[in-house]
């Protein structure tokens, strides 16, 4: 982990991975093909306090998941990218349409398909349960897991960073 922590304060977009993230990894395929997930409730109020201090919020999944866009809708996450190929692409497009720099912008994920994206942004996160090879090359690595309060974790210390600042 780099001394990215005392940078926090410049972050102004900070976008997440879901599955792993927001979630445990599973999900729930009935056999209609209905897919749920489950969400973390103090994750959520995180999400919510961050657009309160004016930190601008983002998803970018790799997967389509009608549980996701409702979830992000309920919490009011204007910046959803879901079936996404080009990950990079995506936070660049997200940060650009926002004014914002990339170097402050951060990322959180889970997998290797996060691994580009976490080396282009100003600070990059992985969540406890992430692969190992993802925490090696992250700023900071969560102490709880996704979809048991990681996303909260990081909410929380950019909250805290934004009010030093102010």
């Amino acid at each position: 982990m780099s001394s990215g922590l005392n940078n926090l304060h410049k972050i102004r977009l900070i976008a997440f991975d879901v599955d792993g993230v927001f979630t445990d990894g599973r999900f729930y395929l009935s056999d209609d093909g209905v897919e749920t997930k489950a969400f973390h409730t103090q994750d959520g109020y995180g999400v919510r306090r961050l657009m309160t201090a004016g930190i601008a919020v983002g998803v970018i999944s790799g997967r389509n998941s009608a549980a996701v866009e409702k979830r992000m809708a309920e919490l009011g996450v204007q910046h959803v990218i879901l079936g996404c190929k080009d990950k990079v692409a995506a936070m660049d497009e997200m940060a650009s349409a926002l004014n914002i720099s990339i170097t402050d912008c951060a990322y959180v994920g889970d997998d290797l398909p996060d691994l580009p994206l976490l080396e282009h942004v100003g600070f990059s996160v992985a969540v406890a349960n992430a692969v190992p090879v993802l925490q090696e090359h992250c700023d900071y690595v969560t102490t709880r897991a996704g979809g048991f309060g990681a996303v909260r974790e990081i909410c929380d210390l950019l909250v805290a960073a934004a009010d030093r600042d102010s």
